[in-house]
């Protein structure tokens, strides 16, 4: 297993994933149990988050009582999928600031290809936690950090529903200071690209538009 991989195999998250996996669950209960995976799995990420001390009163006495430390961390949602993970995310973490990277997968060579971005500032002093549900091949994920890092991030976790040893391959060959969380490294993947044996296609079965 990779050094920057933490598989959570909490047992809550493999019986939602199990539900997930199965082809008759429906648009709205497979969005519902994604949404309640990243609560789970945002825990797992966030775990180290910096914390300082300040006085506060209890109904009883005073305390110097562990509050969140330095930027608002920032989500990165790799459109359109992520946004089923960032759902969860801001529910545990509402203060944080949000971003968006519109990538799709050219249907012949699997290569990522960006059509849209919008960032928050100072994204050097943030922990920013880029999700997307499938590591497929690696090249969505890569392109997507290789554009944050331009804008100057530096602590970087991606989260993602599912990874393939491939797709963490090249995630760990070019960007070897990221850690991923996932919440099962899967067989492999087919001619397609898709993850086996996955879920079928994230995004279609968050919003219904299977063919």
């Amino acid at each position: 297993m990779a050094d920057n991989l933490v598989v959570i195999d909490h047992p809550l998250i493999q019986h939602k994933l199990t539900i997930m996996r199965d082809k008759d669950t429906a648009a709205g209960k497979f969005r519902l149990l994604l949404k309640e995976i990243s609560l789970l799995m945002g825990y797992e990420a966030t775990r180290d988050l910096p914390l300082r001390y300040k006085n506060i009163e209890t109904p009883l006495e005073e305390m110097e009582a562990p509050t969140l430390s330095g930027k608002k961390l920032c989500i990165f949602s790799i459109l359109r999928a992520g946004d089923g993970l960032l759902s969860g995310l801001l529910e545990l973490v509402p203060s944080a600031r949000v971003g968006h990277i519109g990538l799709y997968r050219d249907s012949e060579t699997l290569e990522a290809v960006e059509y849209f971005f919008k960032a928050p500032k100072q994204l050097q002093d943030r922990l920013c936690l880029v999700v997307d549900p499938m590591l497929a091949t690696g090249h969505s994920a890569c392109a997507a950090i290789h554009k944050i890092k331009r804008h100057g991030a530096k602590n970087i976790r991606f989260i993602c529903l599912l990874a393939s040893p491939e797709g963490l391959e090249t995630l760990s060959r070019e960007h070897p200071d990221v850690t991923v969380y996932t919440a099962s490294l899967e067989r492999g993947l087919n001619s397609r690209g898709y993850i086996l044996p996955g879920v079928g296609d994230a995004g279609d079965r968050l919003f219904g538009t299977a063919r």
